[in-house]
């Protein structure tokens, strides 16, 4: 006979759980659909207020100001991505508290690191500019050498002794077979995906790959149980899932490595704030036997565990997930990867814009404009970090004891999937639709909205000490 505990803990996070949503259109149907997935009945209620439309989401969040020539016209995506993104900050409004729900809630997260860095659209170059779509032999290609070490690894991949520049790559990758870059390309770690139309068919954007025991499940109002998160991630991803946890009640603890800091502290500080405000911060030395003992104290006391490493690399340090999920009751841990925690795809790179094209967008983009386009600004990464949090919280009301799987490329392929048409005049139709409803609102001119943090983050390791006197002398 099946163990009842292993079986709650092996089922959906909210299984059993009824959530009243009160909104009508696109971003609450997509606040029901996640829902769903993960077991809960969220059946509309009578006399909810409408939604924005999705073009109006996707010009509000500033992806329409991203998206395009450079001296070009802003581009429609005939997707509401914005509106999914709105959609998870409503299913989070409906499972916890300290989260408001409406029009922008979500969708202003895509476009903010664009105002603050004050970049604009570039056609097949990333807005950030780490990011190009090329054309092969038979198809394009979103390379993304966001990285020192991704240059290094150049000429390997493009098997020659030059020079790595831009100019290069776009040379020995023109008349390539694109099959062959994209593995060798995988093989060295680099983050290049292919531009393939948009897949219909239905697949889960997070995967439980693990189960430990679970906790009594937590009431919706905390009351004075606050949950530690541990946030072992770095850049946009990772950081704004604990951001939303933070805003949800829970305590979160940024931990960073004393030999590489989270790299987003080398960018904008206000983008840096916006997303670590809030939690304590952690230094430890991962080299040494006593961080590693740290950090393993730390993981140990924590009700959750955000980490967005490829599963080999805490591995090495001796931290395996698996392990700790069966000896630590009620623990929920957030794997947020490229492409998936098993093999080969466990070590494959993505990066928020690649991902994006790999999901679709591009390939997409070209056939109702007939431009070769990235959508937006790194866009897999905060719509990866928003669905983090609702399978964290999901996870965490329902007891834990789960390991939650999600990764930038199915995250994205979920959002490209929902809504999409059947067929490609359908496609264009609502495209010209769309672009037209906001040239004529003119909200096709809003630039990449402002938001700005409550707070400062704290500086690397201000908290270390103080952190580990709270866990008490076991740490």
């Amino acid at each position: 006979m099946a163990d009842p505990v292993m079986a709650a803990a092996s089922a959906a996070p909210l299984a059993g759980f009824r959530v009243g949503l009160d909104g009508r259109g696109v971003a609450s149907d997509y606040a029901r659909v996640l829902l769903a997935s993960l077991g809960a009945d969220a059946s509309p209620r009578r006399h909810g207020m409408p939604d924005e439309h999705p073009a109006l989401a996707w010009c509000r969040s500033g992806l329409m100001a991203l998206t395009g020539q450079r001296d070009g016209a802003p581009q429609m995506c005939p997707l509401p991505l914005a509106s999914c993104a709105d959609g998870v900050v409503t299913a989070l409004a409906g499972i916890g508290d300290g989260i408001a729900a409406g029009a922008g809630s979500g969708s202003r997260l895509l476009g903010v690191r664009a105002n603050i860095a004050g970049l604009r659209r570039n056609g097949a170059i990333s807005p950030g500019g780490s990011c190009r779509l090329l054309p092969t032999a038979d198809r394009l290609l979103a390379v993304n050498l966001a990285r020192d070490d991704d240059w290094r690894s150049v000429p390997a991949w493009l098997e020659t002794e030059r020079q790595a520049d831009w100019a290069l790559v776009e040379e020995r990758v023109a008349g390539a077979p694109s099959a062959a870059l994209l593995e060798r390309a995988r093989l060295l770690g680099l983050a290049v995906a292919a531009a393939n139309p948009p897949e219909h068919s239905a697949a889960p954007w997070y995967h439980i790959t693990a189960t430990g025991t679970p906790r009594p499940p937590r009431p919706r109002h905390l009351r004075g149980d606050v949950p530690l998160v541990v946030d072992l991630s770095s850049l946009w991803a990772g950081p704004l899932c604990g951001q939303l946890l933070h805003r949800l009640g829970a305590r979160v603890v940024k931990v960073e490595s004393e030999r590489r800091l989270d790299g987003a502290r080398s960018g904008p500080a206000a983008f840096y704030d916006l997303l670590n405000a809030g939690k304590a911060s952690v230094r430890l030395d991962f080299t040494s036997i006593r961080g590693r003992e740290r950090l393993r104290c730390l993981i140990e006391r924590a009700d959750i565990v955000i980490e967005a490493s490829r599963p080999r690399a805490l591995r090495q340090m001796g931290i395996d997930a698996e392990n700790i999920m069966r000896t630590r009751p009620g623990l929920t841990w957030i794997s947020i990867t490229g492409h998936g925690r098993e093999e080969p795809q466990a070590g494959w790179i993505a990066f928020g814009d690649d991902a994006g094209v790999g999901a679709g967008l591009s390939a997409l983009m070209r056939d109702v404009t007939g431009e070769r386009l990235i959508c937006g600004d790194a866009i897999g990464d905060p719509l990866t970090g928003l669905h983090a949090a609702l399978a964290a919280w999901s996870s965490y009301r329902s007891g834990g004891g789960r390991l939650l799987a999600l990764s930038l490329d199915e995250v994205l392929k979920h959002c490209v999937r929902f809504a999409l048409p059947d067929s490609a005049d359908a496609l264009c139709d609502r495209h010209d639709r769309w672009h037209r409803l906001a040239l004529e609102s003119g909200a096709a001119k809003l630039a990449p909205p402002k938001v700005r943090a409550r707070a400062k983050a704290r500086p690397s390791g201000a908290d270390t000490e103080t952190v580990f006197a709270r866990l008490g002398h076991r740490c």
